[in-house]
């Protein structure tokens, strides 16, 4: 059984060490935030349940008893475009997103989180931000023009499924948000980080 590294701090109140998964101190308001996506993202956990369930009776109507179903294909895409998009967000907070390590892995902590910051900030909330601005009237013609499905017999309502772009994407500004305070804890000791990390 390893040791959990310990947090050390100097006369400048700076943290020196980091586990080896490089893991940032929590804030309070990050906490709030952090929690509240988790929640969203154990919930939307509960998609991928229905997806498999909604599969097997469509498997089972088409080979067992020779009915098709556009609407139940059409709900399986649904279901993983939603589950998908929902997930992205619990992704971020829980780390687990691609990253290439291959060059950070090498670099001090405190780099690191600029690194982290500054992406943050430069790239992944823009884009982000871009994106929210730009569905809210790409879900609006969808209401209005009461959107279904092309196929004959498809699932009617688009709007709702094209509406998840937004609810996504504001989650993952969220889960961005809590981890940009982290990134400043560690870097400017504001807002005020609280040690040990979990």
């Amino acid at each position: 059984m390893s040791a959990k590294p310990v947090d050390r701090q100097d006369s400048a109140g700076d943290h020196d060490a980091l586990p080896a998964d490089f893991n940032l101190p929590r804030t309070r308001v990050s906490n709030v935030l952090d929690k509240f996506v988790r929640a969203i993202g154990r919930a939307t956990a509960w998609l991928w349940v229905l997806l498999v369930l909604v599969i097997v009776l469509q498997v089972a109507l088409r080979y067992i008893f020779n009915m098709g179903s556009i609407q139940l294909e059409e709900l399986q895409w649904h279901i993983y475009a939603v589950g998908f998009i929902l997930g992205l967000s619990y992704c971020l907070v829980e780390d687990r997103h691609v990253r290439v390590d291959v060059v950070a892995e090498r670099l001090r902590p405190k780099t690191r989180a600029w690194i982290e910051m500054l992406g943050l900030v430069l790239l992944l909330l823009p884009f982000l931000t871009t994106i929210l601005i730009q569905s809210v009237p790409y879900i609006w013609s969808s209401f209005i023009q009461s959107e279904t499905s092309a196929a004959p017999g498809g699932l009617p309502y688009r709007w709702i499924l094209k509406s998840f772009m937004f609810w996504g994407f504001l989650l993952l500004i969220i889960a961005a948000l809590a981890r940009f305070l982290r990134c400043t804890a560690f870097i400017f000791g504001l807002p005020r980080p609280i040690w040990p990390r979990d």
